[in-house]
Order: structure tokens, then C-alpha cells, then sequence
């Protein structure tokens, strides 16, 4: 029998949780639970009083049964009752069963508050703690706009004590984080921050976290803790300090503060008074210089306490970067960890160097670990390390160093953990367009990449692939006899398909590769890849027919088999019969005409490394190319090509250069082509780039259709009719111009010109 005073515990309740344990099983459990709730309702209903003892003793069994799994429909007004009790255990117990099992949308939430107001105005310190835990313990928005006002009111007053204090700042920050704006007014801004020279360390490190996330909310209201929170570091960490002596925790003092100190500068700029900006550098060095001492203990507690301090300081220098000297020296004591026999120390040193790339003060320093770097990618067990490995091979690439860590990562590829490959091939094929100086490696790049990680490779990779190929046409000979000699994973089938599709013909001529040879290879594939990649070689074969009309026929029987023209997959069967009617059909002047070649790609940025910003956020601080921001590559890498004069139409030669999209956007002149007067197809649209039209647009109601549409009519009267049908695919556009003859005479001399406007030119590519 379980022995209780009344005066000291409950001692039904201990009886009730002891026969829970003995039950032999879930039904006994049950219904010694089902006739406990039973005498709990008969007695919250009878006709006696309960007192508080009571009613303390069965709400605690009610929340002991709550915590079993069982739903509580009754008992809340009890707890409620609790809360206007004088004994400290009483309205705990009530404070707790409303903090676990009270509905927010419950009617008795108007009763919780008023209580709650009351315990705050109490001068009993112990009861205020309580309401203030309930408060940080439901943190609803109906506790948000009741006490907002009253709780910073509480934080500052110089009659609360300190254990109150230090409650009262969590309870704030904790509202703080509920979407719905509570930021205590100005007049409070400037005692908040002045809880930063508290001498109990309680109350100083949660008004650091508060003061934390108010400075992200309203940095000018409290910039002064700029200035209070250098102070207060200090003379925390100098060799002579004398504050918080009594707080130090394995010969570390005070490193919880100094951490939250430290992460509290990183919401401002470095400070631009001198006095302050000395001491805070004398801090940063006194960390740096106390992290290569000798440790004082051996035990895992002071090591963790020293590294925590030390890696939130680099964190505030690589935040300020102005300090070539400590961005230095950070990165020479992170080069030390690379090696530490600690999984978790390695990891936040990469991490840390991998921010510490992007700096122009403290690239090279990076640099000079690339080897351990690299032997840490090959022998690291934990993949979380062996990804922060790939994140700073990354972050620190440059031009000096690209091919051999392109190499590196292509080697590594091919073992590396299936959770990081897709990201690892978007990192190489940047690397590769971005800091390639032959095209004829950054080809080989990709192919290598699409060989040993195919499945990996996302159609962005070789769509790019595709567009460097055909925005370059010293390239082109190259990587048509390269995807030929290599068609074995499904992706290098459609880049092949694509590349010898347009480009097919530069090697016809090498009896290793004819035209029926190169039809033969990329055929062979056809019934082994998905219905897209059929559809794309498809493409391939009747552009074969223009570019090689030897093997038209042999295309044709192709086209014309069962399996393709009745092909359960619509797609492919209509790709099937438009293609053969348009092999048979069209004379060899209309077939060139619909097969030339696809045009050029503009683009300004590498949809690669929209991707990767897009699956990691963090990658666009990793950008390698903050540490070069005067040689950004432009969507096809670097064009040796001059862009055309200003006052100068490029000719037909010169088309390639209006790619060149890391020179200056040039404004194309229309000069005196003959339009035969017709009005200017975008009107006043084009206003809006500083550009406007003299002619008046006659023929409005034409224009006005075309605008929800795709093909439409813009001009047409007795002798002439002028279209235009437009084709969109993802970003990419094109527009196309249709002539009718109208009258039975042949045209002679009908001469047509096109010109883009103002700041069209650099968007558009006429031909």
C-alpha cells in the first residue's frame, strides 16, 4: 500500500497510475481508466464541494489519462477554478492541464486570459512566472494582442526580479515568432536594449535572443546594441576580464553569451566608430589567438564550449568581410579541422569555408587546402560531410583550378551516394560552361557527365548542352563526332539526335560516320528509349531526309511501319504520318525551307544555375562568382565575337554576334527598308522602353486579334496578304511571317525587312 500525507502528495492519484501499471492488458487498462472517469464526473457533479486538494487531485488524474492517449471532454472549468487558488501546486496544476489540453477556440478562453492578467499583476513573483509560462506554452494570437503591451511593460520595469525578467523576455520572443505584428514600441526599445548590461546571466543571455530577432524586425530602433553588445563581449573574453567570473563553464567563460553576442552583430554592419570597431577586433583576435592554446581540459565539454565561441566569430567575420588579416587566419584554423578525427567539426569547417570562398580577401587562402579537400571527398564515411565537401570544391572553382576540380568531381561521380549526384552533375555542368576556355573540353565534359551519371542528368543539363552547340559553330563538327562515337545512355541519345539532326552533315564526309551509319546508330537506340526520346529521333530522321536524301527512302519505310503509324502513344503516331506526308509530299526547296537549321538560343542566364538556386537556396551564396564580379559568364560562356557597331545592321555573316549577351545591348536601325508603309506590328507597347512609333496603326482591329492569338492576319488587301504565327516553348519564342499572292501575277523584286526596336535588339534574333 502506497503510503501518503494529505499535506504532501495526492495519494489517489499514486494509487490510480499504480493499478494502470498493473493491468495485465489494453481492456483491463480500459476500464479501470472508463471507472476512474466515471467517479471523477460523479464528483465534479455532486452536491458537495470539492476543495482545492480535490479538485487538484482529479485534474491531475484527468491529464494523467490525456497523457495515455484517451480524449478529455470535461474538467476544464475545474482547472479554471484552479488558476484563481493562492497555493503555488494548485495553480500549477491548473496553469498545466490549460497548457496541454485547452482548446484555443474554446469559450473559456476569456476566463484563462482574465486569470492570467491577474497572476501578472500579482506581487507574488512565483505566481507571475507561471502565467508567463502559460502564456510562452499556447502562444496564440489571442494571447499576442492580450498581452503585447503588458510584457515588455513587465520586461523593463526595475521592480520585477530577475527570474521574472528572464521569463518575461522568452515569453516575448516566443510570441514574437507568431506571424502577427507585436514589436513593442520605441519607448521600449532603448530599455530592452539596456538589459544587455544585466549582471544575472539569465536575464542578459534571453535578452540577447530577444533583442536577436527585434533587430531583424527594426534595426534602427535597436542599433544601439551594437555598441553594448561589443562592451559586453569584451569583458567577457579579453585576458583581463572581469565580468560573469562566477559563469565559467570548463575554463570557457560564459559561452552561451558570447555565442548569442556574437550572433547578434551579424544583423549589423561592421561599426563605424573606431573605438568600438578596435575592441571588437581585439575580441575576434583574443578568440582566434585562445583557439590555437593549448586545451585546459581534456574533457568533451570544454572542447565544444572553445569551438562553439570560435565558429561564431568566423561566422561574424566572414559576415562583416572587411578584415583581410582575420578572414585569413580564420581560414588557416578551419584548415586545421579538415582533419579532426570529430565528424562534427569537419562538417562546420567545410560549411564555414565554403562561405569564406566567396570572399575576394580569403579565395586563395581557401584554395590551399584544395588537396585535403579533395583526399576528404574520397575518404569521408559520412555523406552530410562528403556534400559540404562537394559544396566547397564548388564555391571555390575559379579559372586557375576548373578543369582539375571538374576532374576531380567527374572521378568521384562515379561513387558517389545516389542522394548527391543529381546536385553534383548540376555543379559540374556549371562549373564547366562557366570557366571553360576550349568548348572542345566543356563538350567533353558533359558527354563524360551524361556517360557516368546518365539517370542523374536533368533535361536542363543536356537541353544546355544543345544551346552552347548551336550557339557555337566552331563546336559544332566536334560534338557531332563526339555524341556519334558515344550514343549509349538514353540522355546522350537525345543530345545525339539533336546534335546530328542539325549538324549531321559536318561529318558525313568521314566514311566512319555517313549518313547511313549515323542513322543505323542512333536507330539502334529507338525501341530501347521512352516515348520522348522517340519522338526527338523522329525529328532527327525526317531532318535527315533534307540534310541526306540518299537514305530518304530508307527513312521513309521506317516512318511508314506499323509500329509507328499505329502506335498506341498519339503523339508519336501523328509525329509518324505528318512526318512521311511531309517526306513525300514536299519538294526538296519547301523541305529545306521547314528543316533548316534551329536558330540561335538567347539567353541571358544559365537556366543550370536557376535550377540549382531553385532545389538549393543556399547555392547562390556558394556562387563562385562573387569572387570574379568583373568576368560573370554570360549564357553561352565567353564569345570571342565583337558585338556589331552602334549605327550599324549586322549582316548576315554576323548574325552569331547579336549572341554575344555579355556585351552591350546594341540599338539596330531600320535604315531605308522598303515595308511598303505597313504600321509597326507592337504599336504603343513599345513605348514602355523608350521607343516610340511615327506610324499610326490603320489596322487595328488585325492587331487587336492577334493579341489572343497565336496565328492571325495583320495586313491584307487586294494584292497582298501579310500573317504571323506564333510558336512559345518555356522561355523561348519564335515568330514567324507568312506572304500571300493575291493575284495571279508573280511578284517581282518583293523585297521584306524586319528590325527590332530600341531595347528589343539585344532580346530578339531576326533572320
Amino acid at each position: 500500500m502506497i503510503r501518503c500525507r494529505r499535506g504532501d502528495g495526492m495519494r489517489g492519484l499514486a494509487v490510480f497510475i499504480s493499478d494502470i501499471r498493473n493491468c495485465k492488458s489494453k481492456e483491463a487498462e480500459l476500464r479501470r481508466i472508463n471507472k476512474e472517469l466515471a467517479n471523477i464526473r460523479s464528483k465534479f457533479k455532486g452536491d458537495k464541494t470539492l476543495d482545492g486538494y480535490q479538485k487538484k487531485k482529479y485534474v491531475c488524474k484527468l491529464l494523467f489519462i490525456f497523457l495515455l492517449g484517451h480524449d478529455i471532454d470535461f474538467g476544464h472549468m475545474e482547472a479554471v477554478n484552479l488558476l484563481s487558488s493562492n497555493k503555488y501546486t494548485e495553480k500549477q496544476i491548473g496553469y498545466l492541464f490549460i497548457s496541454v489540453l485547452i482548446n484555443l477556440n474554446s469559450d473559456l478562453m476569456k476566463l484563462i486570459i482574465q486569470s492570467i492578467k491577474n497572476d501578472l499583476q500579482s506581487r507574488n513573483p512565483v505566481h507571475v512566472n507561471l502565467a508567463l509560462q502559460c502564456i510562452a506554452n499556447i502562444g496564440s494570437k489571442d494571447m499576442c494582442e492580450a498581452f503585447a503591451h503588458d510584457l515588455p511593460k513587465l520586461l523593463t520595469s526595475g521592480d520585477t526580479v530577475d527570474f521574472v525578467k528572464q521569463s518575461a523576455a522568452l515569453c516575448l520572443l516566443k510570441l514574437l515568432r507568431i506571424p502577427i505584428d507585436i514589436i513593442p514600441h520605441s519607448e521600449y526599445s532603448v530599455r530592452i536594449v539596456q538589459l544587455l548590461n544585466d549582471s544575472h546571466l539569465g536575464v542578459v543571455t534571453s535578452a540577447a535572443s530577444l533583442i536577436e530577432v527585434l533587430s531583424k524586425k527594426s534595426p534602427d530602433e535597436y542599433k544601439g546594441c551594437v555598441s553594448l553588445s561589443i562592451s559586453r563581449l569584451s569583458r567577457i573574453v579579453t585576458s583581463t576580464y572581469t565580468d560573469l567570473q562566477d559563469y565559467t563553464y570548463y575554463f570557457v567563460p560564459a559561452p552561451w553569451l558570447c555565442v548569442k553576442l556574437l550572433r547578434l552583430l551579424q544583423n549589423y554592419p561592421p561599426p563605424e566608430d573606431p573605438g568600438n570597431r578596435a575592441r571588437l577586433l581585439e575580441c575576434l583576435e583574443g578568440i582566434l589567438n585562445r583557439a590555437q592554446d593549448a586545451p585546459k581540459s581534456k574533457k568533451v565539454q570544454h572542447a565544444n564550449a572553445k569551438n562553439a565561441v570560435l565558429f561564431e566569430a568566423i561566422a561574424l567575420i566572414i559576415h562583416h568581410d572587411s578584415e583581410p588579416n582575420l578572414l585569413v587566419r580564420a581560414c588557416n584554423q578551419l584548415g586545421t579541422f579538415l582533419s579532426h578525427r570529430e565528424t562534427n567539426l569537419r562538417y562546420l569547417a567545410l560549411e564555414s569555408m565554403c562561405l569564406l570562398a566567396t570572399s575576394e580577401f580569403s579565395h586563395d587562402a581557401v584554395k590551399k587546402h584544395q588537396e585535403t579537400i579533395i583526399n576528404s571527398l574520397k575518404s569521408e564515411r559520412d555523406v552530410s560531410v562528403r556534400q559540404r565537401a562537394v559544396d566547397l570544391l564548388y564555391a571555390m572553382c575559379d579559372r586557375s583550378n576548373a578543369e582539375n576540380i571538374v576532374a576531380e568531381m567527374l572521378t568521384y561521380l562515379e561513387t558517389a551516394d545516389y542522394s548527391i549526384r543529381e546536385e553534383m552533375v548540376l555543379k559540374v555542368a556549371i562549373l564547366a560552361e562557366k570557366y571553360a576556355t576550349d568548348y572542345t573540353w566543356y563538350v567533353d565534359v558533359i558527354l563524360k557527365l551524361i556517360r557516368i551519371a546518365g539517370d542523374y542528368v536533368s533535361e536542363e543539363v543536356w537541353c544546355r548542352v544543345i544551346q552552347i552547340v548551336v550557339n557555337r559553330e566552331d563546336v559544332q563538327g566536334y560534338a557531332a563526332k563526339t555524341v556519334f562515337e558515344a550514343t549509349c545512355h538514353e540522355n546522350m541519345v537525345k543530345v545525339g539526335g539533336y546534335i546530328l539532326g542539325e549538324f549531321g552533315n559536318l561529318i558525313a564526309g568521314d566514311p566512319r560516320s555517313s549518313p547511313m551509319i549515323q542513322f543505323e546508330t542512333l536507330h539502334s537506340r529507338f525501341h530501347l528509349c521512352s516515348i520522348a526520346t522517340r519522338c526527338l529521333l523522329m525529328t532527327t530522321y525526317i531532318k535527315f531526309c533534307n540534310l541526306f536524301p540518299e537514305i530518304k527512302t530508307h527513312i521513309q519505310e521506317i516512318l511508314r511501319s506499323d509500329t509507328n503509324l499505329r502506335n498506341p502513344d498519339a503523339e508519336l503516331q501523328q509525329r509518324a504520318v505528318e512526318y512521311l506526308q511531309l517526306s513525300k509530299v514536299a519538294s526538296p526547296d519547301v523541305l529545306a525551307t521547314i528543316l533548316e537549321e534551329m536558330p540561335l538560343f538567347p539567353e541571358k542566364e544559365s537556366s543550370l544555375l536557376a535550377k540549382l538556386k531553385k532545389s538549393q537556396p543556399q547555392a547562390e551564396d556558394l556562387d563562385s562568382s562573387q569572387t570574379e564580379p568583373k568576368h560573370r559568364p554570360s549564357a553561352i560562356m565567353s564569345s570571342t565575337t565583337n558585338a556589331p557597331k552602334p549605327g550599324t545592321s549586322p549582316s548576315a555573316s554576323d548574325s552569331s554576334k547579336l549572341l554575344d549577351l555579355s556585351g552591350d545591348v546594341q540599338q539596330l536601325t531600320n535604315g531605308s527598308s522598303a515595308i511598303n508603309q505597313l504600321s509597326d506590328i507592337f504599336g504603343n507597347l513599345n513605348t514602355s522602353n523608350g521607343f516610340t512609333s511615327d506610324e499610326p496603326i490603320f489596322n487595328k482591329s488585325d492587331y487587336l486579334k492577334f493579341i489572343v492569338r497565336q496565328t492571325g492576319i495583320l495586313y491584307e488587301d487586294e494584292v497582298v496578304q501579310i500573317g504571323c504565327k506564333l510558336e512559345a516553348r518555356s522561355n523561348l519564342a519564335r515568330l514567324g511571317m507568312f506572304y500571300g499572292n493575291k493575284t495571279s501575277a508573280k511578284f517581282t523584286q518583293f523585297i521584306t525587312a524586319i528590325t527590332c526596336p530600341g531595347q528589343l535588339a539585344g532580346q530578339l534574333v531576326c533572320q
